[in-house]
């Protein structure tokens, strides 16, 4: 499979938080982290702004840390997500709404009050809205 990005850096201001983030979870990995906040924003029902996004840390991993096990998963949800709201799925937008999506997970997972140990994110799992299958 194709991944959206072979290869990113994140911003300073986004490893800043995710050192905050690994100190209040003890989530040691930065791809896990960044995982459970992409998940976050791809759940959210808004787009993220198009705000430009920097590459300014010393942070950076491959689609298949970043994924792990779900890499392929992962870069079918964002493909979905990039239909459902009505932008291509060319390489370059994909890449643009995986920094976009990241980024704004990142910031939302850092400000949540509300998360401030393993245990409160656990929670994020039984407060996430249930799907269920369309019917034909």
């Amino acid at each position: 499979m194709e991944y959206p990005v072979e290869r990113f850096k994140l911003p300073q201001t986004a490893k800043d938080q995710l050192t905050k983030l690994k100190r209040q979870t003890g989530i040691d990995r930065w791809n896990v982290l960044c995982r459970w906040a992409f998940c976050r924003s791809l759940a959210e029902e808004s787009s993220p702004s198009p705000v430009p996004v920097s590459s300014d840390s010393n942070v950076e991993m491959s689609w298949r840390v970043f994924g792990g096990e779900m890499a392929d998963a992962l870069a079918i949800a964002l493909k979905q997500r990039c239909y459902h709201d009505g932008l291509g799925v060319d390489r370059d937008t994909l890449a643009q709404q995986f920094a976009l999506h990241l980024n704004r997970g990142i910031g939302y997972l850092a400000s949540d009050r509300d998360l401030q140990e393993i245990e409160d994110w656990l929670r994020l799992l039984d407060d996430a809205p249930q799907t269920s299958p369309q019917k034909q």
